[in-house]
């Protein structure tokens, strides 16, 4: 992949922010260098700070924009509203879909989707099923190191685009259960929605104090920031066409930047996590993911 032709994604959000601060973020992304847009709640069905006809509203706004946009379903689905959520949006025609969880596969019928990092693709013959159901596009599995990922994409069957997370706390698993709800001692529907109080998720240490994981409501993230800016242009080189920047409170249209200037040829330079957040890309050299090691 020429870096010239990749592609700057904006994940969708995965915090609970306040209603101002997600319309003021996606006003400043539309000014931004991203190419795509994924739009909508994927964590947790009882966050209403938008409606979905809001975010339909920042869709079109965003499409005016230049961006393309898509629009991303629930990763873990438990009640009948949110089989309710991926049926409304298996219906609408106007933005293609990215895929949380198979069962949204289908509901979309052969419609054209993009394959979440959650549908966990790591082989061929998974791609190969994907790209049959009507995949353009998968997300990588956050996981891979750079031997991992380059097999994959060998496998990766002909016009099925691949996308890798680059930068942003890295999601890492799911629950029927509430962290931040059980955090503070509350049930999962009387949660009093604090997941508000924490933009880029809440922290956990353990007992030596630590950084270890951040709990994100259902979610659970990792501590560091996933920072892979050092390495885009080997992604592109190993076939990647979209690179993926996952929002956080803070900093994240400076990555956005930062992957422009690569595919301009000039270097990535350095975009600090929020504060308080350290940097991670482990997994890419083949070790724990919460380590970091510099460029050499």
């Amino acid at each position: 992949m020429e870096m010239t032709a990749c592609r700057i994604a904006l994940g969708p959000l995965l915090y609970y922010w306040p209603r101002q601060a997600v319309l003021d973020f996606y006003a400043a992304a539309a000014r931004s260098a991203a190419d795509i847009v994924y739009l909508g709640e994927t964590v947790c069905s009882r966050r209403h700070e938008l409606r979905p006809a809001d975010w339909l509203a920042l869709a079109g706004d965003l499409r005016a924009a230049g961006k393309t946009v898509l629009l991303s379903s629930p990763t873990l689905v438990e009640s009948v509203a949110e089989i309710g959520q991926i049926r409304r949006l298996a219906a609408q025609a106007d933005y293609p879909v990215e895929v949380g969880e198979v069962g949204a596969i289908r509901a979309l019928g052969g419609r054209p989707f993009v394959a979440g990092p959650h549908l966990n693709a790591y082989h061929g013959a998974t791609l190969a099923w994907l790209a049959g159901q009507g995949a353009i596009r998968f997300v990588a599995p956050l996981e891979l190191d750079r031997a991992g990922l380059a097999a994959l994409l060998a496998e990766k069957p002909a016009g099925l685009e691949a996308e890798a997370m680059v930068w942003g706390r890295m999601p890492l698993a799911f629950s029927a259960r509430c962290f931040t709800a059980r955090h503070f001692h509350l049930r999962k529907d009387e949660c009093g929605f604090r997941c508000i109080d924490y933009p880029d998720g809440l922290d956990l240490r353990t007992q030596e104090a630590g950084e270890f994981l951040a709990i994100n409501g259902i979610q659970t993230q990792s501590a560091q920031c996933l920072d892979l800016l050092a390495q885009a242009a080997e992604l592109a080189a190993l076939g990647v066409a979209v690179w993926r920047v996952s929002p956080q409170s803070q900093c994240t249209l400076e990555a956005v930047a930062a992957l422009d200037r690569v595919r301009r040829g000039e270097p990535a330079g350095t975009v600090s996590p929020p504060p308080g957040i350290g940097r991670c890309n482990g997994y890419w050299h083949g070790r724990a993911g919460i380590a970091w090691q510099e460029a050499a």
